[in-house]
């Protein structure tokens, strides 16, 4: 009990929270009905996830607004293949979590013993509509941690984004009950959901949940009409065996169809997890070749730079419709209507012009007075550029060769606006990225280990490989 205590020093600004109900007995308890853990709290406790709790016998959440640095991704790091291809997205990650998986890849801020305060930034529903809009993304992403126990704080934007004209994405783990999932189908355009296991006894050790509950939900969502995609990280001796990945694959054509996208992603040791390898390909590609034998029409690859391993095709006539390195994604064999350009044959693929209408409006040259340079390594093929201001209002005009390619890239970091991008190799042709900027912002390189990693200015030893890289890394090129 004393360990479910409120302790957190940003706890002041809470509110009532949503999904849960008093005890008719005497003593101030209530039930969280929220997620199928019903946490069941007296005064002055929190609940599992450690950032909704009791407060004087009405239950409150204690992470409204507070959030990891938002930061520009593309749409393809949530294991999003059939919307907007390589669409920019704004993407937030909370505090806390409904689950405590033994491999989490974010487990410093998903496991809030382990936070560091400095890493907490708090946003308002507005002002993140205002960021979106300011730098013209159309799609607000709620990923890393889990935004399931962030309900309130993406309820209530995502209702400013879809007034706004902008789309939502949800990447959860989906442990949540019926009744929060209708209010999410409201006003969740996407939703991006990751099916750990099929196994009961996985869930219940590993994650330190049940199994059941997420098959429910995800079967409500596809009800629902909504746009979904299932993805799966094939962990080391966990659930990585050919009959782990078959009965991903039967339950999936079973209660989904042939159609729905199923992701098989590559993990990287971390947290508890330490003394396995990262998920080698050819288990991905074993993977890949078991949803194709059995029937599902579009696997892919998650955590991959490699090419043609995670194409879209047309089904009709094999045409190339979207070409994909990494986490960069292409349209190259789609019309206006978003048919096959070969063929005329309707495709999956929804909003395909997004990316081209909510382009970058490139800054122009620049006149650089700093550099820094950072090598691709065999486990870090992407990295987060993170402004740090420290003082500087101004935004920092960033400029990046992608060396050995041809591939450059602009950006304005720090100020009032965005402070972190991702940047991912593109090419199998590059060794690595150059990065430029024109005025005395400090400019971080932190390395990303998989796509849904969200790499900490603390984080020296949590990044899970078994050569370690730094936090903190401007590296030069070899």
């Amino acid at each position: 009990m004393s360990e479910n205590k409120m302790k957190l020093n940003w706890k002041d600004t809470s509110q009532i929270a949503m999904h849960w109900k008093p005890f008719k007995e005497d003593g101030g308890r209530v039930e969280c009905t929220l997620c199928p853990r019903h946490c069941k709290t007296s005064p002055g406790q929190m609940g599992f996830c450690k950032v909704r709790g009791n407060k004087d016998g009405e239950f409150q959440t204690y992470n409204f607004g507070k959030s990891v640095a938002a930061t520009e991704e593309c749409v393809e790091t949530e294991a999003i293949y059939h919307f907007a291809p390589g669409a920019r997205i704004l993407s937030l990650g909370n505090i806390g979590c409904m689950m405590a998986c033994d491999y989490c890849q974010n487990w410093q801020t998903s496991q809030v013993k382990y936070l560091d305060d400095n890493v907490v930034h708090t946003y308002t529903p507005e002002q993140i509509i205002e960021l979106a809009v300011q730098n013209n993304i159309g799609i607000i992403s709620w990923t890393y941690n889990d935004p399931v126990v962030w309900h309130e704080f993406v309820y209530e934007t995502s209702k400013l984004a879809n007034k706004a004209g902008i789309k939502t994405l949800y990447k959860s783990a989906f442990y949540i009950e019926e009744e929060p999932v209708k209010q999410l189908i409201e006003v969740i355009d996407i939703f991006s959901v990751s099916l750990k296991s099929m196994s009961p006894d996985f869930y219940r050790k590993i994650t330190k949940g049940e199994l059941q509950p997420v098959l429910d939900r995800i079967k409500q969502v596809a009800a629902s009409g909504r746009h979904l995609e299932i993805s799966q990280l094939l962990v080391m001796e966990l659930n990585e065996k050919s009959e782990d990945i078959k009965r991903t694959i039967d339950w999936v054509l079973e209660n989904l169809g042939d159609k729905v996208p199923l992701h098989f992603v590559g993990a990287h040791p971390a947290f508890k997890y330490m003394h396995v390898e990262r998920t080698p390909i050819s288990v991905l590609m074993t993977a890949h070749k078991l949803a194709k034998e059995a029937g599902l029409k579009y696997c892919y690859l998650g955590n991959v730079y490699e090419g043609g391993v995670s194409d879209t095709k047309c089904l009709k006539c094999d045409h190339l419709q979207v070409k994909r390195f990494g986490l960069t994604g292409e349209v190259l064999g789609l019309d206006e209507k978003g048919n096959c350009s070969n063929c005329g044959e309707p495709s999956p693929i929804k909003e395909s012009r997004m990316a081209k209408e909510r382009a970058r409006k490139e800054p122009g040259p620049i006149h650089a007075i700093h550099t820094s340079k950072f090598a691709w390594t065999k486990d870090v093929k992407s990295v987060h550029l993170v402004a740090k201001n420290k003082g500087q209002s101004k935004m920092a005009n960033v400029q990046i060769k992608h060396a050995g390619g041809t591939h450059l890239e602009n950006y304005q970091l720090g100020g009032s606006g965005l402070t972190r991008v991702i940047i991912s190799r593109a090419s199998d042709l590059e060794s690595g990225i150059e990065v430029s900027w024109d005025n005395n912002q400090e400019i971080e390189i932190l390395p990303v280990l998989d796509r849904a990693h969200f790499p900490v200015m603390s984080s020296m030893t949590d990044i899970g490989v078994k050569a370690h890289v730094p936090a903190t890394a401007t590296v030069e090129l070899s």
